[in-house]
């Protein structure tokens, strides 16, 4: 389930999961990949903004692993599908799926090329924060499995970014941030105010204290 800031349901995310427990150790346990930013980078980058009084806005790449390129991979058949006649049969996989291992190393090179293209270069620091250095004014982009936050001073730089991101791949144009990973964003004319009461009220309600 996908949360909005107050705790309310945004909307049910159904996926078909590959099984991503099967690793073998000493052979590939120690090749997980995953292309999240550093919650560091997400602090500065937040930081940043308000001193900079920076725009902050976050977009929400649909079937982010799906977008992206697979090797050859087989899966066995998943559970309803009709295999009366063909029982002992696999499915050849197109597209990854969430909890493939290749899948967020592909996805991660997949939209790491393209923002190549565009004119961002990544961070030595953070293989998912990537910078826009080349005009006046500086586009930073965090990249967090597939959410991304676009920052930068002016309003018409980002909507460029927005756009060129958009004619690539499938996305869904959340506007201004306001809720991630946890963190809640307020602006107002005093200046940003961050706050982790969404985090802090999951944590609650997980260990069964709401109401304490």
């Amino acid at each position: 389930m996908k949360y909005n800031a107050d705790v309310s349901v945004n909307r049910n995310k159904p996926r078909l999961v590959a099984k991503g427990f099967a690793q073998t150790h000493g052979v590939d346990y120690e090749e997980t990949f995953s292309p999240v930013a550093k919650m560091m980078t997400v602090w500065t980058v937040i930081v940043l903004a308000a001193a900079k009084g920076w725009h902050l806005h976050q977009m929400d790449v649909k079937n982010a692993f799906v977008q992206s390129e697979l090797e050859e991979v087989y899966m066995v058949q998943p559970h309803g599908f009709d295999s009366s006649t063909h029982s002992k049969a696999v499915c050849q996989l197109k597209k990854p799926l969430y909890g493939l291992k290749q899948a967020p190393r592909a996805w991660h090179s997949k939209i790491t090329q393209y923002l190549h293209q565009i004119g961002f270069r990544m961070s030595k620091s953070d293989n998912s924060l990537y910078i826009q250095s080349d005009s006046a004014s500086p586009i930073v982009i965090i990249l967090y499995v597939d959410d991304l936050v676009i920052g930068g001073e002016h309003l018409i730089d980002i909507n460029k970014v927005k756009s060129l991101l958009s004619d690539k791949f499938e996305m869904m144009d959340m506007k201004e941030l306001h809720y991630f990973l946890g963190i809640e964003v307020i602006r107002t004319p005093a200046g940003t105010m961050i706050s982790q009461r969404h985090y802090i009220l999951n944590l609650l309600y997980t260990f069964g204290m709401a109401e304490c």
